[in-house]
């Protein structure tokens, strides 16, 4: 406020030289805003290359790439936190079709992740904790969401719980990856198409997020045909 009040003093007495013919004060006014140009841009020098670094496109996709892969590596330790637990977990994560339609029927959060929230929602002393909860982005969309088991029991292993029905119906029916932690065994499973990749390791876990979540410049029809066949090994 202090550096407002100064410009529009010096602005003041500017305008106050020229309109009162005073050439001195006028030529002294002159001078002192070439050097608060400059003065400007060395005092100013880190939020000016804050705001030139939003501007540039390099910087922004460098700042969306830090962030997800931020975003990826929390989510899998802390999924495989709840592995090593055995603390049951059913996780959607949105893709192109909207899950609106299970979210308003579910608990509304729209809170954004954090590990220890995740955590607390599926300890088993919550009331949240049965259910699946479904990500938009990097936000946690809704807890405790009801989805649709599937239908097909031949594509259903006598071992698999309603979790596992539960990821199945709902990879079926929407381009959603889901993520499953059982509790009786803490093995993770990954769903997406109606097919089921059990017993997934942490570092194929990430790729398969990557691979499935990149943005869209850097994903296409090959990288979705690859990700297919990976999940029918």
């Amino acid at each position: 406020m202090d550096l407002v009040l100064g410009f529009f003093a010096f602005l003041l007495i500017w305008a106050a030289s020229s309109w009162f013919d005073l050439p001195v004060l006028h030529r002294i006014m002159v001078l002192i805003g070439n050097v608060l140009a400059i003065a400007i841009i060395v005092i100013f020098q880190p939020e000016l290359r804050i705001a030139l670094s939003k501007l540039s496109l390099k910087g922004k996709r460098q700042r969306e790439g830090s962030e997800f892969d931020r975003f990826i590596d929390l989510l899998s330790n802390c999924v495989y936190r709840m592995s090593e637990k055995h603390i049951g977990a059913l996780i959607v994560l949105e893709n192109m079709d909207s899950l609106q339609e299970y979210a308003q029927k579910a608990v509304v959060l729209n809170a954004a992740f954090s590990p220890e929230l995740l955590e607390t929602i599926f300890s088993i002393n919550t009331p949240l904790h049965d259910g699946a909860v479904i990500f938009r982005g990097q936000i946690i969309l809704a807890a405790s969401a009801i989805l649709p088991l599937i239908e097909d029991s031949s594509q259903v292993a006598k071992s698999m719980g309603t979790r596992h029905r539960a990821g199945l119906g709902i990879s079926q029916t929407t381009d959603s990856l889901v993520i499953v932690v059982s509790e009786e065994t803490g093995k993770v499973s990954i769903a997406r198409e109606g097919i089921m990749t059990r017993g997934v390791k942490i570092d194929r876990f990430k790729g398969i997020l990557r691979s499935i979540f990149n943005p869209p410049a850097q994903s296409g029809p090959r990288s979705r045909f690859k990700i297919i066949q990976w999940l029918k090994t």
